[in-house]
């Protein structure tokens, strides 16, 4: 599984992306897991944020939803954070 996440906006509008690929990492079902309930709570269409709030596109396996600050779930905040820890 590829996880990518596309963070956009903020006070100095720089962008962040990183991507993970899962399918030699240990904790790969951990990932899937994360991953698919994140994607469950996302928006089709780019979510209205706050001003120079962050937005995200967050990508598995070519399947793309999005979301904003202060709206993340639970699970999109941890899966954003982890991807954009440990992706390249």
């Amino acid at each position: 599984m590829r996880i990518r996440v596309r963070r956009t906006g903020g006070f100095a509008g720089i962008e962040r992306s990183a991507e993970v690929d899962t399918s030699s990492l240990p904790d790969a079902q951990e990932w899937h897991a994360l991953a698919e309930r994140a994607l469950a709570t996302g928006a089709e269409a780019p979510a209205a944020g706050v001003p120079d709030g962050f937005h995200y596109e967050i990508t598995v396996d070519g399947r793309t939803v999005h979301t904003a600050d202060p709206r993340l779930s639970p699970q999109q905040r941890a899966l954003i954070t982890r991807v954009l820890k440990e992706g390249a």
